[in-house]
């Protein structure tokens, strides 16, 4: 696989007809190099450097890039409310890394809220991995201000054997379910870790000592791409399939309406819609309702 050819031709995706519009304006926006910015629960980015005139500008298109799945940002005088309190997820990791002088990537990095977190642990070098044209532009429009000088690839957890770097510590939230097959997935994740590297991943679950997992037949809480939701047990061995050890759970945990809900800075619907309206444990679809259980495992 020519990983260098894929990087260059997916950069064509950038001029697509619904983001060509998005980047020229992007690129307009004024560039100031005296900003105060705080990477905190809510990323923050403020500055009196700018009138109110630009600061609206900057604002009008954030909106035009909705959806904003991860957050939440304070960009100047505008609060993107974005679907995901992400900080919740980050806040529960966190005391489970240190990521401090090594290099890491965020596989399905939206865009980039997991990342911009992660420059106050100081590591070496942070590499994002997702191939949305719409999150790289809503992670340009942010990195604009911030220069933390992220690398933003247009790649999928596919490319990591081929990519040109191996990484210290991948992470891995909320992509698994969407992979047809998960234990080819986790052998891309093994190959892009240095040895000794450690994955740190949250993926849905379902309750139960059995080593299965359930294969939705159309949809998951009316997400179609959802393959396979495993119990523990079956997670732990598409794991050591895929060479990992040390397995570790950090913590399960039931996905809440105060994490997920739907906001003005989204468009359709959101986690109270796809749980049944009579029983908020089950899913529409009559499934278990979501609920994440976060591991981390080693590389030998």
């Amino acid at each position: 696989m020519d990983i260098e050819k894929i990087i260059e031709d997916r950069k064509k995706w950038l001029n697509w007809k619904n983001i060509a519009p998005l980047r020229e304006k992007l690129n307009e926006l004024p560039l100031i190099e005296n900003v105060d910015i705080s990477l905190d629960q809510c990323i923050t980015i403020s500055s009196d450097a700018l009138s109110d005139a630009q600061k609206k500008s900057i604002g009008d298109l954030a909106w035009e890039m909705r959806p904003w799945r991860k957050g939440p940002f304070k960009l100047f005088d505008t609060f993107i409310d974005s679907e995901w309190k992400s900080f919740i997820k980050y806040d529960l990791l966190c005391e489970h890394f240190d990521i401090k002088d090594k290099k890491v990537a965020d596989i399905g990095c939206n865009n980039g809220y997991y990342m911009f977190r992660m420059l106050k642990a100081k590591p070496k070098s942070i590499t994002g991995f997702d191939p949305s044209a719409l999150f790289k532009t809503q992670f340009d429009l942010i990195e604009r201000y911030i220069k933390s000088g992220i690398r933003y690839e247009l790649l999928g957890v596919e490319h990591l054997p081929y990519y040109h770097e191996k990484f210290d510590t991948i992470f891995c939230l909320g992509v698994l379910y969407h992979r047809s097959d998960p234990i080819e997935t986790l052998k891309s994740l093994y190959k892009g870790l240095e040895k000794n590297g450690e994955l740190l991943l949250d993926t849905f679950m379902i309750d139960g000592e059995e080593e299965v997992a359930l294969c939705p037949k159309s949809r998951y809480s009316k997400i179609p791409n959802v393959y396979f939701v495993p119990t523990i047990s079956c997670l732990k061995n598409w794991l050591e399939r895929a060479r990992f050890h040390d397995f570790e759970i950090l913590q399960i945990k039931k996905t809440e309406l105060n994490e997920q809900r739907k906001t003005e800075w989204i468009e359709g619907e959101s986690l109270n819609n796809f749980l049944d309206p009579n029983d908020p444990e089950l899913t529409v679809e009559g499934y278990p309702a979501p609920k994440r259980v976060y591991i981390k495992a080693k590389k030998g």
